[in-house]
């Protein structure tokens, strides 16, 4: 039976359809399908084996993720990537995740961070994407573990659509220069303070964090936008200090 046939049975458009958009989401996020660049329905549908209903329920929410642009009797554009993305990305961030650490203070579970951690940092016999792919995906559980312990569920959401779009750039700047982001001192000093319950110091850690990540993030994809010959916009070098 094959996918087209799948998919008018009864209930199963569904699973399908979330199948194919969080399988092409993870390849966008993961930069596996590169920003600025072109498909099609057919070029998807070939690739993820997937039928025409799937695919154009998943490229709709896609687009709703602004993650591509329609181009009419063209395909779809892979949304590009801008080094302001990282500075709004980040000065998001930088507001609202402390706010998040604060009030998670007493209420976040130290062994799920601990774990988490660890998670980060464990060394995998895989592809250098493969890897970032994976520490990304345990950096943004750390991340989201502190804000879904806030208790509030807007902050929650919010960041977790920000720790998505942080992980495009992270995909492009890393895989690119061919390294891995380093964090542990950080992640560590954090768990510390939640486990003091010192709240002005856990606040103060998630801050300086953000704008070291910030500024490394910034520093890969210079030299992977410079590698590829891309045009650069201007940047404000403020922001190395």
């Amino acid at each position: 039976m094959t996918n087209r046939s799948l998919e008018i049975v009864p209930g199963g458009t569904s699973n399908l359809a979330d199948d194919a958009y969080h399988r092409i989401h993870r390849d966008i996020i993961s930069c596996r399908l590169l920003p600025d660049s072109t498909v099609t329905e057919p070029m998807l549908m070939e690739t993820y084996r997937i039928g025409k209903n799937s695919c154009r329920s998943a490229l709709a929410r896609l687009a709703h993720d602004n993650l591509i642009i329609s181009r009419p009797r063209k395909g779809y554009r892979i949304s590009p990537i801008l080094l302001q993305d990282v500075e709004e990305i980040f000065t998001m961030r930088a507001e609202l995740e402390p706010l998040a650490a604060r009030l998670a203070v007493g209420k976040v579970n130290i062994e799920s961070l601990k774990q988490l951690e660890a998670a980060c940092r464990q060394r995998h016999k895989v592809t250098l994407p493969e890897r970032i792919g994976i520490f990304m995906d345990a950096n943004k559980l750390f991340h989201l573990e502190i804000a879904k312990a806030s208790g509030n569920q807007r902050l929650f959401l919010t960041l977790s659509r920000l720790m998505n779009e942080m992980s495009r750039l992270v995909a492009l700047g890393y895989n690119v220069q061919g390294t891995q982001p380093e964090i542990k001192h950080d992640h560590n000093a954090m768990i510390e303070a939640f486990i003091k319950e010192d709240s002005d110091k856990v606040e103060s850690i998630t801050k300086q964090h953000i704008h070291t990540f910030q500024k490394m993030t910034y520093e890969h994809l210079y030299s992977t936008l410079k590698s590829s010959k891309t045009i650069l916009p201007l940047i404000d070098r403020r922001i190395f200090g």
